[in-house]
């Protein structure tokens, strides 16, 4: 699982029939410490996430489960909202 803050959010009216009703939101990956890192994904919501929010999402072949359909064509799902990090350095 990783970190990510979502910045903002995709209309496609046009998709694979299967993510039809899916939120799709933009996510910008994370590190422990909030600092942005790599490029920011398009992740499909499962949990009802919303812009400014700092969420855990799962990508690569885990994400389809998150989604429960396991024939969806789904990089990254975003499965939990995070109302707090603590870290031990």
């Amino acid at each position: 699982m990783l970190i990510g803050k979502v910045i903002g959010t995709v209309i496609a009216t046009r998709k694979d029939e299967a993510l039809v009703g899916a939120k799709l939101l933009i996510t910008q990956p994370l590190d422990m410490k909030g600092n942005e890192v790599d490029s920011p994904l398009i992740a499909v919501d499962t949990v009802g996430a919303g812009v400014g929010e700092t969420v855990i999402y799962v990508s690569g072949s885990v994400a389809p489960f998150a989604v429960r359909k396991h024939e969806v064509p789904v990089d990254a799902a975003i499965v939990g909202i995070v109302d707090r990090i603590d870290l031990q350095l």
